[in-house]
């Protein structure tokens, strides 16, 4: 098992999407963050069922960087309730994690 996570997160609009991304990376919470446009999401919100089309996230972090990505996520995602599910990374090419290290955050001592 690796300190490593991906994140996923889906948000409204190419835009918001572009926007989310760019400031996980630039603050460093995040190494890299794919945007996967055309996804659809079917869910229950304030006594109706919602379908809506969604831009995915899918960012690359570390664990012990979840609640610093959470945070920075909260702050800009127009979502009332944004998606934050973190899972681990179980196993990784030692090129890519070794990679994310060097542009991750420096873990805190």
């Amino acid at each position: 098992m690796t300190d490593k996570i991906v994140v996923l997160s889906a948000c409204g609009s190419e835009e918001e999407a572009v926007r989310l991304a760019r400031h996980l990376v630039e603050t460093r919470v995040a190494a890299c963050v794919n945007i996967i446009p055309g996804a659809r999401s079917i869910y229950h919100w304030k006594g109706a069922i919602e379908d809506a089309a969604e831009w995915m996230l899918v960012i690359k972090s570390r664990r012990d960087l979840f609640a610093a990505l959470q945070s920075e996520l909260g702050k800009m995602h127009s979502y009332e309730v944004p998606e934050m599910v973190a899972l681990p990374v179980v196993e990784g090419s030692e090129s890519y994690l070794a990679w994310m290290d060097r542009e991750l955050k420096k873990p805190s001592k």
